[in-house]
Formats: structure tokens, sequence, C-alpha cells
């Protein structure tokens, strides 16, 4: 049961890595936001590469390491632009669907299936998505999907919750294929490496983003590699939903530090559908995989 302190544990990394991307670099650009704990974290990620053991590797290994890198490029971008233009408690909670769309491809790619008890889950985590976008101010009843349809930053993270649910599932196989530490270290650096350079030479950040805040984005890149390790780590031990659903505490702790750091409105009611979301990861996790 490893697993479980190991997912908590990173789940307390992601939202503090969240909460100090979005207070100290919401200024600039996504594309900055996103690059900056990828930089500062490369010196870590790269040292620990030189101390790791490659193991055996085939073809489905490298299949999966060349789609997980856009993929996830892309998921680190459009994450970062939806908790730079949108509160955290109003963002982070749609994070909750990431282990419901990683049901088909965890079925097709790794044998995982759910069994009735799945179905409570999804539907919590659809209400508790509801209830997260109620507006104390609004007289109508029901206007939570109209608030995620005015919300481009709510919208953004539902999308990358979905890609984050194949995401995930990819990179499991890649870890079945290969080992935990080889894959995570070796993925991060490449996916670090390109997307600064890529980034660089379309000219969407510079070598000044780099210099501004030199201390904080060595914390950002310290907190981006203690995420990465305890991930892999944590998902290699356990079904890649058992680990997601508890990892998404991440989502209780983001809307407390949207509250605490950033004076966000509506805490309570957004704390509700948080609780509802995460019930149903919940339910999906202890239940929903039973036998």
């Amino acid at each position: 049961m490893l697993w479980i302190p190991l997912a908590i544990a990173t789940a307390l990394v992601v939202a503090s890595q969240d909460a100090w991307v979005k207070k100290h670099f919401a200024h600039l650009s996504s594309y900055e936001m996103a690059v900056i704990p990828m930089f500062f974290s490369l010196p870590l990620f790269t040292a620990t590469l030189s101390l790791v053991e490659i193991p055996p590797l085939d073809k489905i290994f490298l299949f999966c390491f060349l789609v997980s890198l856009p993929l996830n490029a892309i998921c680190f971008t459009l994450y970062m632009r939806a908790i730079q233009i949108a509160p955290l408690s109003l963002t982070l909670p749609y994070l909750a669907f990431t282990p419901i769309f990683a049901m088909i491809p965890g079925y097709m790619f790794l044998g995982e299936l759910p069994n009735m008890w799945g179905g409570a889950g999804i539907l919590l985590t659809v209400l508790g998505s509801f209830v997260l976008n109620l507006d104390p101010r609004e007289a109508r009843a029901g206007l939570g999907s109209a608030h995620l349809i005015r919300e481009p930053g709510s919208i953004l993270m539902l999308i990358v919750a979905f890609l984050f649910g194949f995401a995930v599932v990819i990179g499991k196989v890649a870890i079945v294929h290969s080992s935990v530490m080889f894959f995570t270290v070796l993925f991060f650096t490449a996916l670090n490496i390109s997307m600064v350079m890529v980034l660089w030479l379309l000219g969407k950040v510079n070598l000044q983003t780099f210099t501004v805040n030199p201390v904080k984005g060595l914390v950002a890149g310290l907190l981006l590699y203690f995420h990465a390790v305890l991930h892999g780590w944590a998902v290699s031990l356990t079904k890649v939903v058992y680990m997601i659903s508890v990892k998404r505490l991440s989502i209780l702790i983001g809307v407390f530090f949207g509250g605490l750091f950033f004076k966000e409105e509506n805490i309570p009611i957004r704390a509700a559908g948080a609780l509802l979301m995460l019930a149903g990861a919940v339910i999906i996790m202890i239940i929903g995989y039973a036998g």
C-alpha cells in the first residue's frame, strides 16, 4: 500500500506547484509559465538520468515515449493557461474527471476495467462539476453548466483532464516496458528540453524569462521534479485510476490555496463541489475497481 502515501504526497506537491507558479509567474504568458518549472528542473532530471540504469527497451516503449511527448506538452501548456486566466478553485476541480477519462484507454491498453460502481462515481463527479459552478448571486438553479461555458479556464482544464486520461495510461505502459525512474527522468528531460527550445525558437520565450526570478524559478523546478518522481513511482505500484483518484486530493488542497492566497470568491460552494467530485473519484478507486 506504499502507493497511497506516495499519491497523497504527489497531490500536495501538485497543489503547491500550481499555487507557487500562479502567485509568482501569472504576469507572464502561459508559455513562459509552462517552461519556467521545466527549465529550472532540467539540472535535476539530467543529473538523475546519469545515475539510472538503462533497462531493456522495445518498440512499445519507443511508441509510447514518442506519443507522450507532444501529448504532455499540449497538456502542460493548456494547464498553465487555465490556472493563469481563472481562479484555482474554479479550474483545478475539473481534474477530477481524469480518472473517468482514463477508463477507456486504461481498459484498452492495460486491461483495467471498473464495475457498475464506477457509474456512481461518474455521476457524483458530474454533479460536483455543477455545484462547483453555482453562483449564489444567480437567482435560478442549475446554472453550473452555463458558468462552465462562460469560464474559459474551466473549459481548458476539462480538456486537460481528457488528455491527461490518455497521457497517464500511455505513460504507465511505457513504465511497464522499461522502468519507473528511467522513463520518468528520460521523459521529463526530453520534454523539458524540447519545450524550452521550441518555444524559444518560435519567439514565445526569451532568456530574460529565466533571469527575472531565478530563486522562485528554482522552487518551481524543484516542485516539478518531485511531482514527476512521486507520480511515476506511485502509478507503477497500482492501477492508473487508483493512483490518479488519490492524487486528485490536490483539488481540495488547490481550492484551499485559492481562498488562502488569492482571496477567491465562493470558496464554500466550490469546496462542496470539489468534495462531490472527489467523492466520485474515491468511489471509483475503492469500490469501482473492487473485484
